[in-house]
């Protein structure tokens, strides 16, 4: 019997899979827990307007990280902060604040875990900041830590 995987069972399939499997195992264990369907014209349209669906939003997504990307492209954000003496910052300045200047100063929302710095940022200067927005799309911005006027 053909069936249509709903989710992926260990030594048998992935979700999305068309596979023949016998009867007994497809009528009794997959079909009967909900792992799988009977593969009928039916259920078979159904698995393509849902993969054509989702390749579409992946290709939405592709085309957002783009342009946000295409956005910070060599841009400068600044972090003025409060300093003790010889220029050591109270504090540092983390992937979160990177994050929240990026989106105050340049527009573009960023997830703070998609933020990555070299070095820990704990005195006045300029750094590298990379951001990460899906694989293989990133770009850097350079962050300049200033002294609050």
């Amino acid at each position: 019997m053909k069936v249509i995987f709903l989710q992926d069972v260990k030594g048998s399939g992935k979700k999305g899979d068309v596979k023949e499997v016998a009867d007994g195992y497809a009528r009794n264990f997959l079909i009967g827990k909900g792992l799988a369907v009977e593969a009928t014209t039916k259920n078979m349209s159904d698995l393509a307007g849902k993969k054509s669906s989702e390749q579409h939003k992946a290709d939405v997504a592709k085309q957002e990280a783009e342009a946000a990307a295409a956005k910070i492209k060599g841009k400068k954000v600044v972090c003025k902060s409060k300093a003790g003496q010889g220029g050591k910052l109270f504090g540092s300045v983390t992937a979160g604040n990177i994050a929240d200047l990026i989106s105050e100063q340049l527009g573009v929302k960023v997830d703070k875990k998609k933020v990555s710095i070299d070095t820990e940022i704990k005195s006045f200067g300029t750094y590298t900041a990379e951001v990460k927005f899906l694989a293989g799309i990133s770009e850097k911005v350079t962050v300049e830590v200033t002294e609050v006027d």
